[in-house]
Formats: C-alpha cells, structure tokens, sequence
C-alpha cells in the first residue's frame, strides 16, 4: 500500500469516501509520523486520541452508509493560536503555560464539524509575533530542508507559522491552519515549499483565537497545493455571530470553481515590489511567474502602488499598538501566568509576572505601541500609520480598475539560518516587506511554491486578489502551480 502520509488532503478524503483505506488507518500513518519527527519541535502537544476518534466516526458513518462529511477522514494541525476545548492553548508564551482552554475556536469548531481530526497543537512565535519562529517560549522549530550546497545549518521555517509550514512540508500532516497577521501564512509556506492563502479579513472568524493584531489577524489554510488550500479554507470560513468583523456572507464553492485557465483576466505587475538588494533568483522567479500566467492565457499589466514603501513602517506601528492594547488582559489576575513575589503589592504583581511571563519581542511590540498609543505621541505616530493605511488601500483600489490579481515574490529570500537574523529586529521585520501591504488592505493574497534557489531552497510566488475574490486568488495559484511542476522535497534528515 501507498504510504498513507504521502496523500494530501484530497486524496486521503477521496480515498476514505472509496474506501481504497480507512480513516484509522490514515490516522495511525500520521501519529506514528509525528512521534519520528520530535527534532523539528514542530507540536507543543500531540492529540492522537482526537485524530482517531474523529478517524473512528469517518468510518463508523461510511459503513452506515451515511453522506460523508466535507473533511471525513482528514487529520490536521492545529496552530496553538486557536483555543482547543479541553487541550492546552498557550501562543507558544510562557505566560499561557498551563492554559485548558474550556471552549473551542470558531475555525477549529468548524473543523471538527467538518469532520476533520486534530492531530496537535503546532509550535508559533509566541503571540505570532515574529517571522523566524525563534520567540517561542518552547524552543524555535527546524525546518524540515537543508541547503544543498552541502551546508548543515538549522534553517527557520518562517514564522508566526512555522510548525504548521514545518509540519505540512514534513508530511506529519497533510494540512494545518495558520494564521496571518502580516505575511504569517504565506511567508513560512514559502519558505518551506507548500502553499497558504490568507483570505479577505473577515471571511473567518477570530473568536477563539488569540489576539495579536485584532485589524489584521486572519485565520488561513496551509498545505501541499491549492486545491486543498481551498477544500481548507471552505470548511474554516462562515458567519459568525460572535465576531463582529465576521463578514455576513455565504462561503463559496471554491474548490468546485477552480480552473487554471487564465483567458480574459489581467494580472498586474507592481513595480515598487522590486525591493532594493533583491537577489535575482527571486526576479528571475517572478519573470517565470508571468510568463507562466501569459501561457495559462492571463493578459500581463504594469501597475503602480505608489505608497507601497510605506507599508512596513505603518505595520509596525498601527501592529504593536494593537498588540498593546491586545495583551494587556495578561496580568496575572484571572488566568495564566502569576508570579507574586513574597510581600508584593498589586502592582508588583502586574510588573513580576509580565516581565516573567513574555518573551523578548513581545515586551519589544508592547513597549512600541504603547509609545505610539501614548498622549504625546497617538497623533504623529498611530494616527498618521492609519491614514497611510487608508491610501494603501487606495492604491489597491485604483489598481483593480486595471487587474484582476497581483502578481509579486513571496519574500525577499529564502529561508535563512536560524539565528542569522534574530539579533537584528529591523532585518527580520524585513521579512514582511512584500505580504504587509495586502494585510493592512484586507485582501487575499497566498503564496504557491514556484521554484528553488542555488542552495536547492523552495521560493514562492504571491498573488494578491480583490476583496471577497479568493477563488481568482486560487486560479491563479492553480495555474502557476502546474506550470511551475515544484517537487522539491526536504531530505528526511531527522
């Protein structure tokens, strides 16, 4: 038999629905995977009694006959940013250590409801803070991939996302959900060669998810290709009440609607994506991208997103001030973390245990956005960020009087060495350069695996589409996608 763990999240629902294999059997394959791969810190906490519950009533209702449900069958992983009922949720922050949530996330919920099994909670930056996932309080995630020019150095995975990109492109799971606050999806699945999308902000909701950014996080899908991204994402998106930035809208048949053919869209070209010291294995990736879409029939545009440089300096201010106000709620009063040093006053108290209980780059963003918040600064700093916002946002508008999608580089390189960057924050905020600006639009963007670099490390391609339009975000990345034949696999070194 076909090694089960080999099947992405199509063929293991296909194959379950003809009965070629049992659920348990795709569960077993999986949890026996994730018990190897301990090296790559990819879970915090594995759940095998979930994935095979969920397997036992995939095949349980098969045998009755009864209609399968959208994701029967289907183990994922679960990033530790969603509340989990009953299953330790910490954000990857010491803060949270301990942590039983007694509830469960709109996404993961709709899941669950869908069928799917948990396979574990998978390894962050703690808080989503970061784009190497080297500030998780439980030790950073290896990627699965070395560089082939015989280096040996431990490579980030990218980050907030990286064990979910980690553990997709390591086939512990053939799908895993992200979130996406600034390129936190679409970066990591660059980096490790599988595809993500961040949908329109709104289309999942954010109840029971950990706020980092509340205007900016979005809940995505991330796995080995685009059809299974958008059999993900259909399940994780809807309405819902709870959230009220929870788009009121029916979730459409994306993956019934998907085609690679590109006849009659225009695909635009922003020339301010060209970032200074951008190697040329990363133009040369995006010249193949536009060919590649001019062969899948899409006419090829130049445009212009005149304040396109100013999106990463208003990212980190209007991000860190959210996070400010976001991560107050941790004082050590009602749950989580509470360091009272013996004969310590409230206040004490507040100091002790946040100063104990977050990491680095987490007291950095707090500290950002409460200057940026404060009295003497809210006006020159947060208030000017969010009216470069709003003329981003207008920049993607007049663009799509001319486009339908945005084609652009994913990042700005390759995976880099673990530690490499860490000692810089403005060269790992760097990272972001090219997803930040359609996160501070709302936008859907994802990134689709396009080629390798010189060392053999996977690069990705983003496209970027109008608001509520992911399916000709997905139809392009389909078409990109079997033009570009990546197959590209990470030595099981572990």
């Amino acid at each position: 038999m076909t090694d089960l763990t080999e099947l992405g999240v199509v063929a293991i629902r296909d194959g379950v629905r003809a009965g070629d294999f049992t659920a348990r059997e795709v569960a077993e394959g999986f949890i026996a995977k994730v018990a190897k791969a301990k090296p790559l810190n990819a879970f915090l906490v594995e759940t095998p009694d979930h994935a095979l519950a969920a397997a036992d009533a995939a095949d349980a209702a098969r045998a009755a006959g009864d209609a399968p449900r959208p994701l029967a069958g289907v183990p994922i992983g679960m990033k530790d940013l969603f509340c989990t009922n009953g299953v330790a949720t910490t954000a990857a922050s010491h803060i949270l250590e301990g942590f039983v949530p007694p509830y469960e996330s709109a996404v993961s919920q709709n899941l669950w409801d869908a069928g799917a099994g948990m396979l574990g909670k998978l390894n962050m930056d703690q808080f989503a803070m970061g784009s190497s996932n080297e500030t998780s309080a439980f030790g950073n995630v290896i990627s699965p991939w070395r560089r082939g020019d015989g280096g040996n150095a431990a490579l980030t995975p990218g980050g907030s996302s990286g064990g979910s990109s980690a553990a997709v492109a390591a086939r512990l799971c053939p799908g895993a959900t992200g979130t996406d606050t600034g390129g936190s999806i679409r970066q990591p699945a660059a980096f490790t060669g599988i595809s993500g999308i961040k949908p329109t902000y709104g289309r999942c909701s954010r109840w029971g998810t950990i706020a980092f950014a509340s205007s900016l996080d979005q809940a995505g899908p991330m796995a080995r290709d685009v059809r299974d991204c958008a059999v993900l994402l259909e399940a994780m998106a809807g309405f819902d009440k709870r959230d009220a930035t929870s788009l009121p809208l029916d979730v459409p048949a994306w993956e019934a609607g998907l085609s690679s053919d590109m006849r009659g869209k225009r695909v635009g070209v922003p020339k301010e994506y060209r970032v200074d010291d951008m190697p040329p294995e990363i133009d040369a990736l995006w010249q193949r991208g536009i060919a590649w879409l001019r062969d899948a029939g899409a006419e090829i545009v130049d445009v212009s997103l005149p304040h396109t440089r100013y999106a990463l300096p208003a990212y980190y201010i209007i991000a860190p001030a959210e996070a400010s106000s976001n991560l107050a709620r941790y004082d050590g009063v009602r749950y989580g973390l509470r360091d009272l040093p013996e004969g310590a006053g409230l206040q004490d108290m507040y100091a002790a245990t946040r100063a104990d209980g977050f990491g680095d780059e987490v007291k950095r963003r707090i500290m950002i956005g409460t200057y940026v918040l404060s009295a003497g600064f809210y006006d020159a700093y947060y208030t000017q960020a969010q009216k470069i916002r709003t003329l981003i946002a207008r920049d993607f508008e007049r663009a799509w009087a001319t486009c339908d999608v945005l084609l652009t580089p994913t990042a700005p390189s390759a995976a880099f060495a673990l530690g490499e960057k860490s000692a810089d924050p403005i060269a790992m905020y760097l990272n972001d350069v090219l997803t930040v600006p359609s996160s501070l639009a709302g936008l859907p963007a994802m990134s689709v695996p396009g080629g390798v670099d010189a060392g053999g490390l996977p690069l990705g391609l983003q496209i970027i589409g109008k608001p509520l339009d992911e399916q000709s975000v997905l139809n392009a990345g389909l078409a990109i996608e079997e033009r570009a034949g990546f197959v590209a696999r990470p030595d099981l070194w572990w």
